[in-house]
Parts: C-alpha cells; structure tokens; sequence
C-alpha cells in the first residue's frame, strides 16, 4: 500500500472534543443541554447500530439524547404525529428519523415534515436551498464529514476534478454541491447507473467520492496515479466490511484513501453532534 490512509477515528475525534467543549461552555452560560431526539421505525439491524453509536457520542460529547422506537407497524400518520410533537417540543433542539424506512412508509412526507431548524440531518428541502446558494443553516452530515476529512489532511481541491460516483439526496447530491462551492472550487462530475462508460470517467478523477452501494464498485484499474479515494459505502459480505471501492488495489494508485470501517462512517456522527449543538444555540 502507497497510499496516505485518511484516518476517520482520528479525525473525528478532535471534532468531537471541540463539540464536547463548546457544548460544556453553552451549557454553563445558558443551562441549556442540546437534545437530540432520534426516531428508529423497525428492527433492521444496521440501523439499530447507527442508532446506538449516535446515543453513544451524544453522552460522550455531554448532549442528551432520546430514543423513540417504533413498531415496524407504525402507520406513517403515528409517524408524521410523533414527528409534530418532536416538532412543538421545545426542549428538543435535533430531531433525526433514522432511514430507511420500513417499505409501507414514505419517508419523503416525514423528512419535509421535520422543522428546518431542527433538522440536523440536513434533508430538509429548505436546507437543501441554503446549503446549495453558500448560506447554509446546516450541513448534511456525511458529505460535511468529507469535506472535514480534505481540509484535515490538506488535500486542496481548488481546480480539481471531483467525481462523484452516486446521486442520492443524502450523499451524491449534497456531496457535489459542497465541493462546487466557492472556497471548494472542484469541478464535479456526477456518475450514476445512466453514466456512459463510468471506469472511464473514474479514471478522470482528481478525487474519487464513492456512495453507490456496491460492493468494491470502483477497482484498483479505474484509480488515476495519485488520486485521493474517499470511501463512503459500508457493505456486508459474508463475514467482511468492505467499501465502495477495492481498497488494496486503489491504495497502491491513489496517494490518499479512506478505509472501511473506520473511515467516513465515524466523521458523519461527529459532524451530527456539531449540527445538534448547532441547533440548540440557534434556538437561544
């Protein structure tokens, strides 16, 4: 392996210390303690980590955090009712409905249902607005975990071609939108399951952003000499964590690389924890 490694837990965890002491700080001045509430639907396996892994830091980090777990027979109005009561709440500074969904219910409705100034995820389409104009209230937390792990390691993307493998509302879409902003200056290119050619427009790549949900999609002979890889994906196989992208054979090409598990996963809670206080010194 050639390439730097991009390391998540490192990263986010200076990110959570300065989240422990600015939440400290605001906490003694105001007596507020910013809350995040959670909303888990169903039992799917993934998301009851997730889920877990965020109280976990919340505590950490000296946040309060509160579960609502959800029969996987909720109806989507009991849904859309706790979301308004999350909503009128006023102790309550974050509201996070962990995806996916169980299929009955559409999370679209619950997700525009969440007020804008509590939506710490940063789905909200309001946010979505701001965040894309520069003026941003908050930032999605996984490409804003990104854009932390760059400036960390020093990796300027003034001028350089980004690609972004995925188009989803929570990951490629914002991810692009990040990195085109002014400060950012990328140029982005966006690939998805319509791209023409895809491994050729990957070996274009600057910086490799992956989020399409397919296990070690993006092979060694696709990565650029010298590229940086950064691996949002985290599938199971049989008894492995593995990426987006085949790890040992990019890691010998690119020049720095995200690994799997320890890489952006640990930085999208860090930068939720940020968005939460966030929220609850806006609220004062």
């Amino acid at each position: 392996m050639s390439a730097k490694l991009i390391d998540g837990k490192l990263i986010s965890a200076a990110v959570r210390k300065q989240v422990t002491e600015e939440t400290s700080a605001f906490t003694a001045e105001t007596g507020v303690t910013p809350h995040l509430a959670a909303v888990l639907v169903g039992d799917d396996p993934a998301s009851q980590v997730y889920v877990r892994n965020k109280e976990r830091a919340c505590r950490k980090c000296g946040l309060k955090s509160t579960l609502y777990r959800l029969s996987d027979k909720t109806t989507q109005q009991q849904l859309m009712d706790l979301v308004a009561e999350l909503n009128a709440d006023e102790s309550v500074h974050g509201i996070l409905v962990q995806l996916p969904l169980p299929d009955h219910l559409d999370s679209t409705p619950v997700l525009d249902s969440i007020r804008p100034d509590k939506d710490v995820d940063g789905f909200h389409p309001e946010n979505v607005g701001l965040m894309l104009q520069g003026r941003p209230r908050f930032l999605p937390c996984t490409p804003h975990g990104v854009m932390k792990m760059l400036a960390h390691e020093n990796i300027d993307t003034t001028g350089k071609h980004a690609v972004v493998i995925g188009r989803s509302d929570i990951v490629g879409k914002p991810m692009a939108g990040l990195l085109v902003q002014k400060g950012s200056d990328a140029t982005v290119t966006i690939c998805h399951s319509r791209t023409t050619d895809i491994a050729a427009v990957i070996r274009q790549a600057d910086i490799v952003v992956a989020a399409v949900g397919i296990p070690e999609f993006v092979t060694g002979d696709m990565i650029k000499p010298d590229a940086v890889v950064i691996d949002v994906g985290i599938n199971r196989v049989n008894d492995r964590l593995v990426g987006d992208v085949e790890f040992s054979a990019a890691a010998e090409k690119a020049s720095a690389i995200t690994p799997v598990p320890g890489g952006v996963g640990p930085m999208t809670i860090a930068m939720l924890l940020g968005n939460t206080l966030k929220a609850a010194k806006q609220s004062v």
